[in-house]
């Protein structure tokens, strides 16, 4: 699994035109599935998102967590995380999960966040076109990867 994680001041995805999911302050995640991923990835990656200390506090440095700061987190599906560029100039895709796999695995993160998480969770949606709207705070972007 990998999760780019953005510190944001705000983001929303649109699909077709409406919001499907959208916070003022927080993390915006975008999650790649990969074809092992398992329960135990989702778990061991929503602590350890919820945990980082990336969030400035009062002396201006990152001490904070999202929940201690009482932010949201806006988790949008990203296959394109497992693109393989290493050979020609099209990417390989053949290490993210096929959507069979991935779908039910992207549900479960997202279910796993909103039964840890004390804050706002939103999401964009599986498989959809989505215009993606953030403001990077920082800037502030971390790969987690498992």
């Amino acid at each position: 699994m990998k999760i780019i994680v953005q510190r944001v001041s705000s983001s929303s995805v649109e699909v077709d035109g409406g919001v499907t999911g959208s916070i003022d302050h927080g993390l915006m995640l975008l999650v790649g599935i990969h074809e092992s991923d398992s329960k135990e990835d989702i778990e061991w990656c929503c602590n350890k998102i919820i945990s980082l200390r990336i969030f400035e506090d009062d002396d201006g440095k990152m001490n904070l967590s999202v929940s201690d700061v009482e932010g949201g987190i806006l988790l949008v599906p990203n296959f394109t995380l497992y693109g393989d560029t290493r050979k020609g100039t099209r990417p390989s895709f053949i290490k993210a999960a096929p959507p069979n796999i991935a779908e039910p695995l992207y549900n479960n993160l997202v279910d796993e966040f909103k039964r840890i998480f004390g804050g706002p969770v939103e999401t964009g949606i599986f498989g959809a076109m989505m215009n993606v709207k953030l403001v990077n705070d920082g800037p502030v972007t971390l790969l987690v990867e498992r």
